[in-house]
Formats: C-alpha cells, structure tokens, sequence
C-alpha cells in the first residue's frame, strides 16, 4: 500500500525461486538453513502457523529484510468459494484448455467455481508449462479479480468480513478480523497499480525447474515499491 499515491502494488514470486530459507526442528525452532527452492519453505513445520511465518521468514530474508505486515497461508480450494463471492471473474484467456476444461474457451469469459482453480493452477499441457507462464495467468486473474473484490466491497460494508468468516478453515493467517476488515477498507479507496515480478532465468535442475534472480532486477524493485525516497 502506497499512502502517497493511494495505490496498491502487488509483488509475485515465482515459486521456483532459488533462495536460502530456515529449517525447523524440535519444536519448531530454527535448525540451520537450506538452499532450495521458494516454495519448500512452508514445507518445514506442521503446515499450519509454523509453516506460514517460515515462509514469512524466508520471503522477508530474500528481500533484505523488509518487514512484512501479516501473513495469510490459503489452501488452493478457497479460491473457487472466493471467485464466486464476488461474482465470477472475468479473464482473456489466451491458452488452449480444451483437452482439460473444454469450458474454458479462448477469449473474454466469466470464471466460476472450479474453472477460476483450474485456470490459475494448471500448468501441465498448457504451451511451456514453465511457472513463469502460469504466473502471467495469473496476474491476469488477480486483475480481474481486484476489480471484482473493489465493486463488491463498495456495495458492502460487510463483504470482506463474511469472505473471512466463509474462507476461514481454508486459511492460516496472524491478521485479525477487524485488520482484514480495515485492509479492506484502505483497498476502496486505493487505485490498483502494478502486479510485479523479479525478472531472472529459469533452469532445468536435476529434479525440478529452478529460477534464479536477476540481482539488478531484484534490488531496483525492492527500491522502487518498498522504500520511501529519503526526505531531504
């Protein structure tokens, strides 16, 4: 949230990323770190809080140690309940899904349900099946769906508390009702701005794909959204 300029920013990571994260052990506790991919990091602890503020840890880390608000961990079911509480979303779809939802056609369409989890999600048999391109999918998708989220919201002083309440079990997350609440209200009043990714390469490893950062990149857009100018 930029209260400047009243925009929101979004910042994406690619899951492949290669990085440094903490490892967990008795008890929870830091156990030395490990290099891997990004997405292993919620993979030490139970899944649940533990989980969450390692991965929290680790994205922290990478972005020289930037502080991060609040996490919010989501199993991947929730977002058909979230598409279709603010009505549906609409998308341009550019992949051909016929051999996997052959409901989802080419061109401008209204996602429900399943199709929003099938879009966002499927990567194998679609063009590359690289990360990377899942990603651009779902920037498109997050665009959509802000837009959605901001006309419900103005028309509901409630909706984002009853999103909560109905995604509840789905997620793991350190921010209070009455702070969802209060982000909410920022997000009407804020103009969506940039959905960011950190520009590197990705490489076939032994067992899966690894991206790897472009430093430059990484640290023009830690400086861009994250710091201030300095004030004279």
């Amino acid at each position: 949230f930029n209260e400047s300029s009243k925009v929101v920013d979004v910042l994406t990571l690619n899951r492949d990323t290669m990085l440094d994260m903490p490892v967990l052990g008795i008890g929870g506790k830091q156990a030395g770190t490990v290099y891997g991919q990004l997405a292993l990091s919620h993979t030490y602890g139970t899944g649940l809080k533990d989980s969450a503020v390692n991965l929290r840890t680790t994205v922290s880390n990478f972005l020289y140690g930037v502080h991060i608000d609040y996490y919010v961990t989501m199993n991947m079911d929730a977002i058909a309940i979230l598409n279709d509480l603010v009505g549906g979303v609409k998308v341009n779809v550019t992949d051909d899904f016929s051999e996997i939802d052959p409901a989802i056609k080419k061109g401008e369409m209204v996602l429900m349900g399943q199709q929003a989890l099938t879009y966002v999600r499927t990567r194998q048999g679609l063009g590359d099946q690289l990360n990377v391109t899942r990603m651009q999918r779902q920037r498109d998708y997050m665009v959509g769906f802000m837009t959605a989220l901001k006309q419900r919201m103005s028309n509901s002083a409630t909706f984002a508390l009853e999103a909560y309440e109905k995604t509840s079990d789905y997620t793991v997350t350190d921010c209070s009702s009455t702070a969802i609440t209060t982000l909410a209200n920022r997000l009407i009043g804020y103009e969506l701005g940039d959905v960011v990714s950190i520009q590197g390469e990705n490489v076939a490893g032994e067992k899966y794909m690894e991206y790897y950062v472009d430093q430059a990149a990484l640290d023009q857009v830690i400086l861009k959204y994250l710091y201030a100018p300095k004030k004279k």
